[in-house]
């Protein structure tokens, strides 16, 4: 059984998110209420983070990687699509900031953090170099596919995809995420287990035991009641983050990053918690498997939506974008290839992190 004080908030959190939400709905809200809602956002993610943990811990690895990562893509699409069905053409290029912006995070924020605490911890983080490969060639390909393309593509004006294109991609990149999955999961799920232990995850807080089948349904109940207090919540204050950021002098595209560091919050505590445990490959199968799902689901799912959804949607990136998304492949096959690291790839990830956010606040 988890502790009783942990269970105590995990539970309440949640509960009290969804009353926020629907104490709010609908309304608009002075600076006390972003002050209350944003507080109950936060609470939410973290208990949504807690009740991740306690479903993977049930089901292990490498099926439990994929309970947060799927959880926290149903986030971004949820508020991706929100956003546009009521921003019209200022939010034509909101899919592509919010997912490219995802995988900058994922692939340098979290991977460069998750080595470094590894490497702290150890000297070297040690992981296995068979799986991440595969997950980062298919995060690659998946970024290649849905957001260099439209860039280059020729049969319609800007950095868009025609009806046709952007039907294949989605087909593509879903039929791609899911034959990721199965490689994971069912053919090779050896690759992607720690390369040190057994491969289960362990907290301090968790027994040696696996939660019983009672609390992991608990658990993955308060899960999504956690996620739709996070959706909702942070479809209420999305107002008053335009509004800074339009008043701070920044970029429309600031918005998607700051949905992407929000959504991936659950997804950044995991991976620091897993490298933590000196289980440095879950922190990282976490990493790019938010990258891939951000992707591979996110763009079917707005291809879908572009059926209702009026306005343009613009997904080709700019020469810019470009170049940090190839030095990131580059410098991540660099990374992966030893099956070992050090303070320098980590930091060395971070960098180009830090270059994303500095280059996005001031383009």
């Amino acid at each position: 059984m988890i502790r009783a004080s942990t269970a105590r908030w995990t539970v309440f959190i949640p509960l009290l998110a969804a009353a926020a939400l629907a104490v709010t709905w609908g309304r608009s809200l002075h600076p006390v209420g972003v002050i209350i809602v944003v507080a109950a956002l936060m609470g939410a993610v973290l208990a949504a983070v807690r009740h991740a943990e306690v479903v993977a811990h049930r089901v292990g690895e490498p099926f439990g990687s994929l309970v947060l990562a799927v959880a926290v893509t149903v986030i971004e699409v949820a508020l991706i699509v929100t956003l546009m069905s009521s921003g019209g053409e200022k939010t034509a290029s909101l899919a592509r900031d919010t997912v490219f912006a995802a995988v900058m995070i994922t692939c340098n924020g979290i991977f460069g953090l998750s080595l470094l605490v590894g490497a702290l911890r150890r000297r070297v983080a040690v992981f296995n170099a068979e799986g991440t490969g595969a997950a980062l060639a298919t995060v690659a390909t998946l970024a290649t596919l849905s957001l260099v393309l439209p860039t280059f593509t020729t049969s319609k004006p800007g950095p868009e995809f025609s009806t046709a294109q952007l039907a294949f991609a989605a087909v593509a990149s879903l039929a791609l995420y899911g034959l990721f999955v199965m490689v994971q999961t069912v053919r090779h799920p050896g690759d992607f287990l720690p390369v040190e232990g057994n491969g289960v995850v362990t907290d301090d807080d968790f027994p040696d035991e696996r939660p019983s089948v009672r609390a992991t349904l608990i658990s993955l109940a308060l899960l999504f009641l956690s996620l739709i207090g996070v959706v909702g919540l942070a479809k209420m204050v999305s107002p008053s983050i335009e509004s800074a950021v339009a008043s701070a002098g920044l970029p429309p595209s600031a918005v998607g990053v700051v949905i992407a560091l929000l959504v991936l919050l659950p997804e950044t505590l995991a991976a620091v918690r897993a490298a933590r445990r000196d289980q440095v490959q879950i922190s990282l199968n976490l990493a790019l498997g938010s990258a891939m799902a951000s992707i591979g689901l996110t763009i079917p799912a707005i291809a879908l939506a572009t059926i209702w959804l009026e306005g343009p949607l613009v997904l080709g990136l700019g020469a810019t974008q470009m170049v940090l998304l190839g030095l990131t492949v580059v410098v991540g096959v660099l990374t992966v290839v030893p099956g070992r690291a050090t303070l320098l790839q980590g930091g060395v990830h971070l960098a180009l992190f830090s270059a994303f956010v500095f280059l996005a606040a001031s383009p």
